[in-house]
């Protein structure tokens, strides 16, 4: 039986408040909602269990993260519950993103890791992961019976953690997620589990919600964010959400990362856009041209809701005035701005 909420609410007081910095997160929640409880986002993604004596070296060698520091337990500090990362192909491009879930809780233990991925490549995925398994000593299984959840956060609350533990073991994972603050946690039940019997005080919101949510604040999730083969994780900024690790051994892409990392320029990132009127999401082409005041090409729009989007734009264009191009339309004006989020400086 999986089971890893109890060891991960170490970590519960750093969901509940944006990193120490003494921000918590009902200032940024986006369209969460003013004076809401804590709310429960059902979301598309699935996840594989990853089990066995080769399965942390097996996926050191696949994602852009250091899988050894989600995979120690205890030690002189505590290493994470969970880990974000992408799997590049061998040009570099994201294949897929996904968060990393410790469910062993011993050295003594074999790994046991679970695979967080968006849902609509769940197959393609897994039939990634066996391509390279060859004869390693991993498992690799689909867990159709588990449901993931994005649990946002009103306010910090000084009874957070005793309540939550009260209620831990209707939870196979409930942690904080690993890419920023201000996403709050991450929680996996049973499909039969109802997560307001998990998260004492909340609701059930609206999935729209939770992305105008991560549009607002810029952070990527899923295949239309970061299209399959052709997003690049720094430009995709991966290094901000704590996603990549310079300093591990050889991994499949690696050579144009670390390239592109140590030349120190990045010239173009995923940033949050809101336009100016709403345009429906269907009506906006893949990859449609964002262009300055001029006519000159200023980057892509990636995907949205309403008028709230993610776009990969050129950094020296981003102050200026921007138009999305609509087809049989006059362009639409937007807007950006750099997440307060991100580290200083935003741009090397």
């Amino acid at each position: 039986m999986l089971m890893r909420a109890s060891g991960t609410l170490r970590g519960l007081a750093r969901a509940l408040c944006l990193g120490g910095r003494g921000r918590c997160l009902s200032g940024e929640r986006g369209d969460i909602g003013a004076g809401a409880d804590n709310r429960c986002f059902a979301l598309s993604r699935a996840l594989l269990r990853l089990h066995g004596p080769e399965t942390e070296t097996f996926l050191q060698g696949l994602l852009t993260n250091d899988v050894t520091q989600l995979a120690v337990v205890g030690g002189p500090s505590v290493s994470p519950g969970a880990q974000y990362a992408h799997a590049l192909n061998v040009q570099g491009r994201c294949l897929y993103d996904v968060i990393l879930y410790r469910i062993h809780e011993s050295l003594q233990e074999p790994p046991h890791i679970l695979l967080e991925c968006d849902v609509s490549v769940l197959d393609s995925f897994q039939k990634h992961l066996k391509l390279y398994k060859i004869r390693r000593k991993v498992n690799i299984t689909p867990c159709l019976d588990l449901s993931v959840w994005a649990v946002i956060p009103k306010e910090p609350l000084e009874e957070g953690s005793q309540k939550l533990k009260q209620h831990a073991s209707k939870a196979v994972v409930i942690t904080p997620d690993p890419r920023v603050d201000v996403m709050g946690w991450r929680l996996i039940i049973n499909k039969g589990v109802n997560p307001l019997d998990v998260v004492p005080g909340s609701q059930i919101g609206d999935v729209q919600d939770y992305h105008r949510h991560r549009y607002k604040q810029g952070i990527p999730e899923g295949t239309k964010d970061l299209p399959s083969g052709i997003a690049l994780p720094l430009e995709s900024n991966l290094a901000y959400m704590n996603g990549i690790s310079f300093t591990k051994g050889c991994y499949i892409g690696q050579e144009l990362t670390a390239r592109t990392h140590h030349m120190g320029v990045i010239r173009k990132r995923l940033l949050p856009i809101q336009l100016s009127a709403s345009v429906p999401s269907e009506s906006i082409p893949e990859g449609a041209e964002i262009v300055t005041e001029s006519g000159k090409s200023a980057g892509k729009y990636r995907a949205g809701d309403d008028k709230f989007g993610i776009a990969l734009l050129r950094m020296a264009h981003i102050n200026g005035p921007l138009h999305l191009k609509v087809p049989g339309d006059t362009p639409v004006s937007l807007s950006t701005s750099i997440p307060t989020w991100w580290p200083k400086p935003a741009n090397k």
